[in-house]
Formats: C-alpha cells, structure tokens, sequence
C-alpha cells in the first residue's frame, strides 16, 4: 500500500484513516461507492455473491462468481492469470492494464496455450432501453 501512495504522489501512511472513507465492511465482504454512485464490492462470502452481482458496477473476488452474473467479475482465477491488474473507469466500463495481459508471450511469463484473445476492458453487459413513444408537447393537438 505504501508504494501504491508514493506512486500516485499521496503522501499520506497506509494507516491513515481517510484511505478508508465510504468504504463499508462486514463479514460478508466490503463495499464502496464511486463518485457517480455506483458500487464496487469485495465478496468474502459465497452468499454476498447474488447480492453483488446485482448491484455492483464492479465485482471483486477470490470465489467463483456465478456464470450469470451480470457485473464484470475479478476473481482469482483472473488474478492467477494476470497477476495485478490496475483499472480506469471508462464510458463502457473499466480499462484494464494487466501485469501479464491475455495473450502476453514474454521471456519470463511465457503465455498459456490457447490463450491468445486480448482482454482490455471490463464491460457490464448493456441492457436495450424500450425508445420514449411520448409525443412532444409540440406535437399534440388541442383535441388530443
């Protein structure tokens, strides 16, 4: 943490308390608001998990999410393959920077086989809106 500070110029402790401002835990995992108001969870518990999936913007966790989640998921096996991941929120979603990105064959991180697909983002599944049918005022008739 206290290289994470320094890299980001923030010359606060790692214990300071305002690190930990809006965060809230319980023993069940933690959640945390973005500046629009949407969350980003850590699921400690299998049963946070439904919970999460259906509010989070973000979903953080060593378990295995459910396959229908519909919140983009970093969990452990993500972790595994990709080693630490730094994330920028962006109109879709999250950019991702992987230390060993998907489909990285380095000297000393070789590339798994079959693992050629470049995963750059993190994006919540969108969702069609029905279009507003409403006429405008403008378009309405006095006898309307």
């Amino acid at each position: 943490m206290k290289e994470w500070l320094a890299a980001d110029a923030d010359a606060r402790p790692p214990d300071d308390a305002s690190l930990a401002e809006g965060v809230s835990c319980d023993e069940a995992g933690c959640v945390t608001p973005m500046a629009d108001g949407a969350f980003v969870t850590l699921a400690l518990r299998p049963d946070a998990l439904a919970d999460d999936c259906a509010r989070a913007v973000l979903l953080v966790t060593a378990r295995q999410a459910p396959a229908n989640c519909p919140s983009p998921v970093i969990d452990g096996d993500r972790l595994r393959r990709q080693g630490t991941i730094a994330l920028r929120r962006t109109r879709n979603g999250f950019a991702v920077d992987a230390v060993r990105p998907k489909g990285a064959d380095r000297p000393w991180s070789p590339a798994v086989a079959g693992d050629t697909e470049v995963e750059a983002s993190l994006a919540r599944p969108t969702v069609s809106r029905p279009a507003d049918a409403t006429p405008s005022e403008a378009d309405l008739q006095a006898e309307d």
